[in-house]
């Protein structure tokens, strides 16, 4: 019993003490950063699995809406070209979604992509619910993740718990749910585990 309440006053101050580390972009490097896809408006949920085990890793979500952002709450995955404010990564072309697959995916862990397509505005408003989280501390990932997409019309049922695998299984509830498996050494991915050799860029992930 008095180890159960040690532990229970000890949890506060234990995530307390993990504080979130905000990063702020300037306004001029977003705008430059701003890019917008052809694809169609959709919003995918990016989940690390463990292999073989199948446990959870990390959660991000992809919004293509009017331009294409990554959430990466708790993540530190990083580029020069790349600007950031409070987990929401900006300028996320084709070569830059597959640069963070990539460096996710290894012989330990693989990457579910799983989108669901959307309205403009939809997306928009998932991109204005990232925007509005904060920084995450330290294995938020899956709670920051789910309070996020709550606040996206058609999403509100997402949990808010830690575990990514939870949020994956209630997202793969969803109407229409396109999947895709990224596993270490796609083809698709390649060209940006080269360029990231060749131009010596320091990446990193919080895993």
């Amino acid at each position: 019993m008095k180890r159960r309440v040690f532990l229970a006053a000890a949890l506060p101050a234990a995530l307390s003490a993990c504080g979130a580390q905000s990063i702020w972009a300037t306004d001029a490097e977003v705008r430059a950063a701003r890019y917008v896809s052809s694809e169609p408006p959709s919003i995918a949920l990016l989940t690390v699995i463990g292999i073989p085990r199948g446990e959870g890793g990390h959660t991000g979500i992809l919004i293509n809406g009017s331009q294409r952002v990554i959430y990466d709450p708790a993540g530190s995955w990083q580029h020069p070209r790349i600007p950031e404010r409070n987990d929401v990564l900006y300028g996320i072309t084709d070569n830059f979604k597959n640069f963070y697959i990539d460096y996710h995916a290894r012989s330990t862990y693989w990457v579910a992509e799983d989108t669901v397509f959307v309205s403009r505005e939809v997306a928009d408003a998932a991109i204005r619910a990232v925007e509005s989280q904060g920084a995450s501390p330290k294995s938020f990932c899956a709670v920051n993740s789910g309070q996020a997409l709550r606040k996206v019309p058609g999403f509100e049922g997402a949990p808010t718990g830690f575990s990514p695998i939870r949020l994956r299984r209630w997202f793969l509830t969803l109407p229409n749910v396109q999947s895709k498996r990224h596993m270490d050494g796609d083809p698709a991915n390649n060209h940006d585990v080269l360029l990231r050799q060749k131009n010596g860029q320091i990446v990193g992930y919080d895993m």
